[in-house]
């Protein structure tokens, strides 16, 4: 199955579409026409942003953006659930690594909050999504989006093998404070914005309740003071292991792991 491939929308980013198309190892497409019957997804640059869109009309395209008024919106409303969570009763600065990444909202609320974050994503297709996201921000005209994107570092890697790296290298430079966990897939949640990003998202990539438990494990191994997994508010903890306490919202909640 041809699973996602790139395409060139215009001229003007074709080169870009050649190193993105070689980097992710996908197939590179002059149209949209051009897409195979199997195909599930394309990635093409669209004013200027990197955008994945379904190859059928079942959504909208998903691109990073951080300077839109969703999450500028969330910037200004403070209070944020997970800020709580993963602060704790710490009061120094907060190196947190985001083993979950996704399209990166959360890593960017907390740096938001002045954390300091890496932020893992083993899917390169996603990752690409966020890095392009994260370079805008960077050179975005508002100053304060330019600093928050320059607290976020971006790792394509499986976090597994990320973390258990750290446990056995003692490299000082890897010390993290706080593992954050959110699982790509949480069936139970039922929000417009997972209906949005993750339908495509489940349908190209996979995942298991064992990978959940490895990863749960590796980062309670790695984290100098806890970990935090966001879940849906009614959901089982993850991997079935109950939290030390739980942080609770109307729709979502984070479980504390103390280490």
């Amino acid at each position: 199955m041809t699973a996602a491939v790139v395409v060139i929308a215009d001229a003007v980013h074709r080169r870009r579409s050649e190193i993105l198309a070689q980097q992710l190892s996908l197939p590179l497409l002059d149209e949209v026409a051009l897409l195979p019957p199997d195909c599930i997804a394309y990635l093409c640059y669209c004013d200027d942003k990197l955008q994945l869109f379904p190859a059928r009309a079942q959504s909208g395209p998903i691109t990073v953006d951080f300077a839109g008024n969703a999450t500028a919106h969330r910037l200004r409303s403070g209070g944020e659930l997970i800020v709580k969570a993963v602060r704790g009763r710490s009061k120094d600065a907060l190196h947190v690594l985001d083993a979950t990444a996704g399209l990166g909202r959360d890593s960017f609320i907390l740096a938001a909050h002045n954390f300091r974050i890496t932020a893992i994503e083993r899917e390169p297709v996603i990752a690409a999504l966020l890095g392009d996201g994260l370079q805008r921000a960077r050179d975005d005209a508002d100053e304060i989006i330019r600093d928050i994107a320059q607290l976020i570092t971006l790792q394509c890697v499986d976090a597994r093998d990320y973390l258990s790296g750290m446990t056995t290298s003692g490299d000082a430079e890897k010390n993290i404070d706080v593992v954050y966990l959110d699982p790509m897939f949480p069936h139970s949640d039922k929000s417009a914005l997972v209906k949005k990003d993750m339908r495509l998202f489940q349908q190209l990539f996979a995942t298991s309740d064992d990978e959940a438990m490895q990863l749960l494990a590796c980062a309670r191994a790695a984290a100098r003071l806890r970990v935090v997994v966001k879940r849906p508010a009614k959901a089982a903890p993850l991997a079935t292991v109950e939290p030390a306490y739980t942080i609770a919202g109307k729709a979502v909640r984070f479980d504390v792991y103390p280490s």
